[in-house]
This record gives structure tokens, C-alpha cells and sequence, in this order.
């Protein structure tokens, strides 16, 4: 059974929260890392993309960045300033972006949970990624970005969640610049019970976003479980910092393809290879209408392709999404494209791009064709991850983010 714990959250005044907030460090690369946090030194960039304060010839890998990390952290602490709360508390953290909105309970949770399974995973990590999280967590003795967890909602921490929201006011409450309103509560202590018991008998958690987060928090724990001769289960770094959103108000935007180069012969038959297991009509709209659609976009003109009796139905929970779809029949089949993680004729672009994005980047030549998915359900996400299969790459995209620096979990 899962377990949730409340933590001391480190975070910044109110007054300069909305400075100190920063888009997650993996959405951006170096460059527009570099660019969000300029003429603001209290960006959170500063700690989690810290090489930006560096020779841009600097390998963001090295010792050098994560010992930066360590002091804009001391220093942000001191200059923002943050605060760390002195008892241990739940936080709510709900979002609202355009018409969606959702609220989820900020709290620490397992790492044992993580690592036996309670916590469920859907996708894979790369091994440099955890290397790079895992060497910022050990370094700067910090989890400074939340996991996003899902359940199937409860009733119970609902209409509590509400309560809280109705009759307290806010810690923070602001509009960041992509126009993603954050409010975040801090959760009368009377609530705490509830929340522990209810959580508690819940069978299985889920990773919605954050693999990487949460695969460094186990690996961080496991340094500094054989660094401490007087290790107890209790310390913080057992525990790693998530928000826990219901299923239910979750939504998930389509992660769309593109390909770069026709392979050599291709060009020339491309469409007669499409229709050996597609049924191919022209159309207005960019946007697949049903699962088991995609729309293509070549030389101008939308396409929508519909599988014909060829495409066999998938074995496995995984093979029958809309993307399995479109790598076996498309990529893998026609492109040579076997390994989408590495290859780099094919690039994903998130949902929240849009479509508008696909025609832009094949009118300007810098791919041959685009491909938009139907998104995939957190119903999905949540049958893969029971089944113990992996998604595909670049499968889900959530919309709105979570903001790093908001709340901490120190683990000194």
C-alpha cells in the first residue's frame, strides 16, 4: 500500500514567488534555460540549469555545473529568501490553464514504494539523464523538482482538498508568463490523518511525468544510505517529493512525429507503400477524429490515414496505441526508423505546440512529412503501467506543468 508523507517544504516568500518560479529544467534546453531566467537572479533555472552561469563550452555534466547548483542554492535561499516551514506539512498545489484545471496534493513518498513497484512506471530512462539528477541531488542535498503522480481519485481526499481550497486562503497565487495560473495552499494539519489513511490503502500510484525525477531520487537515496553508518529508513532522503493528481482531471496532449529525409527510393512510391495498409483521404483537419487515426501532413496538404485489414490488432496493451501504430507500420517499416530514442531522422513535438508547428517545420524544408496523433488516455497509462509494459517514446505530453522552486524537499 502506498504511503504519503508530509515534508518541510523550502520555498520562497510570497511576494517573490512568481520570480522565483521556473518552468521544469527538462522542457528547455540550455539556450532558452539561459533566456527565461535572464535580468532575474532569482530564477530557479539558476539552480537546476545552472550551467548557464557558465562558459556555454561548458559540459553540462560536469562536477563544475552541479557545484554551481549547490551555490546558487545557498545563495537563493539567503537572497530570495526561501524559508523553510518548521513543521512537516501537505501542500495543494492546482493549476489552471485555458479550460483545464486540476489539483493535486504536493507530499513525499516512498522511495522503497518506487522500487518495489507501488509506484508504477510506464516508460524507460536513460542512464546520462539519471546520472545528471542524480549527481544535482547529491550535490545540492535537494529534490528540487516534484514527480507528477496520478490515481484513481478518492472521494474522501477530494472533498477534503476542497474544504481546505474554500476556507483558507493561498500561500501563492499567481499567472506565469505561459499563462498557467499556480495556487498553492498549505493543508490545515488536521487534514493530515485523512490524507494518510485514504492514500494509504490505495494499491498502486502512478508516474503520469517525472521517470527521471524519481529514478535519481532511488539512486540518490542508495548513495546516501551507504554513506550513513546510522542509516534509519526515516531520514528525508528515503522519501522523494511529488504531487498526487486524481486521474480523473487529467489531461494528456498528443506527442506529434516528424521525419526529416526519405530514405533512398522511398520519395518516389511513398504514398502506393502507405495505402498497402492505409486507406488515405485528403482533409481540412490537422487533428486525428478517433483512435486508430493519424493525420499526415506532405508537401502542403493534410492526409488522413485510416489502417485496412493489413494493420493486425496489437498483442500487448502497448502495441494497440496510436503511436505503436505509427512505428511499426510507418516509421519502422517504410523510414528504417527500429529505434525512435536514437535515431535522428525522426523528432517529437509536443501537443502543446501544435499542429501548427508540423506544417511549419516541413514548408521550411527541415523535415519531408509530419505525423498528428490521437493523445493517448491517462486510462492508457495507467493499463501499461499495470500490465508491467513500457509506452512507447514520447508518448503522453501533460499540459499545464508543474513550476520548479515553489516548494523544495531538503533532504540535508
Amino acid at each position: 500500500m502506498a504511503v504519503i508523507k508530509p515534508f518541510k517544504a523550502v520555498r520562497p516568500e510570497e511576494k517573490v514567488a512568481h520570480l522565483v518560479a521556473s518552468v521544469p529544467y527538462d522542457v528547455v534546453n540550455r539556450e532558452e534555460a539561459a533566456e527565461l531566467a535572464k535580468g532575474n537572479p532569482l530564477s530557479f533555472l539558476r539552480v537546476t540549469r545552472s550551467e548557464i552561469e557558465l562558459d556555454a563550452k561548458t559540459d553540462p555534466y560536469s562536477e563544475q555545473v552541479y557545484n554551481k547548483a549547490k551555490e546558487n542554492w545557498a545563495r537563493l535561499r539567503k537572497e530570495a529568501p526561501l524559508v523553510q516551514d518548521e513543521k512537516p506539512h501537505f501542500y495543494i498545489y492546482h493549476l489552471k490553464w485555458k479550460d483545464q484545471e486540476q489539483t493535486g496534493i504536493a507530499a513525499t513518498f516512498s522511495v522503497n514504494d518506487y522500487d518495489n513497484d507501488v509506484i508504477k512506471k510506464h516508460e524507460k530512462t536513460r542512464k546520462v539523464k539519471e546520472d545528471d539528477r542524480t549527481n544535482h541531488i547529491v550535490t545540492t542535498e535537494a529534490q528540487t523538482g516534484a514527480v507528477f503522480l496520478t490515481y484513481k481519485g478518492v472521494a474522501e481526499v477530494n472533498a477534503i482538498v476542497e474544504e481546505a481550497m474554500n476556507e483558507h486562503d493561498p500561500l501563492y497565487d499567481f499567472t506565469a508568463p505561459d499563462g498557467v495560473r499556480h495556487t498553492v495552499w498549505q493543508m490545515p494539519d488536521d487534514y493530515n490523518d485523512i490524507i494518510i489513511f485514504e492514500i494509504g490503502k490505495i494499491e498502486s500510484l502512478y508516474i503520469a511525468d517525472g521517470h527521471h525525477r524519481a529514478a535519481s531520487a532511488s539512486r540518490s537515496q542508495k548513495v546516501r544510505k551507504e554513506n550513513n553508518v546510522g542509516h534509519t529508513g526515516e531520514e528525508e532522503y528515503n522519501f522523494f517529493m511529488a504531487v498526487l493528481f486524481p486521474a480523473e482531471q487529467l489531461k494528456i496532449l498528443p506527442y506529434n512525429r516528424v521525419v526529416h529525409q526519405f530514405p533512398h527510393g522511398l520519395q518516389k512510391n511513398f504514398f502506393d507503400k502507405l495505402k498497402e495498409n492505409f486507406s488515405i483521404e485528403e482533409t481540412k483537419d490537422p487533428n486525428p477524429p478517433e483512435r486508430r487515426t493519424i493525420c499526415m501532413y506532405h508537401k502542403k496538404k493534410w492526409y488522413l490515414l485510416k489502417p485496412n485489414e493489413n494493420v493486425k490488432p496489437g498483442e500487448s496493451v502497448g502495441d494497440k496505441l496510436d503511436v505503436s501504430l505509427l512505428q511499426n507500420y510507418i516509421l519502422s517499416s517504410l523510414f528504417g526508423i527500429t529505434d525512435p530514442r536514437t535515431d535522428t531522422n525522426v523528432d517529437f513535438i509536443g501537443g502543446i505546440r501544435g499542429t501548427e508547428e508540423l506544417v511549419k517545420l516541413v514548408d521550411e524544408g527541415k523535415a519531408v512529412v509530419a505525423f498528428s496523433m490521437y493523445p493517448v488516455s491517462v486510462d492508457d497509462l495507467i493499463n501499461i503501467s499495470d500490465a508491467g509494459e513500457i509506452m512507447p517514446p514520447k508518448s503522453t505530453w501533460f499540459e499545464p506543468k508543474l513550476r520548479d522552486g515553489l516548494l523544495v524537499h531538503a533532504i540535508d
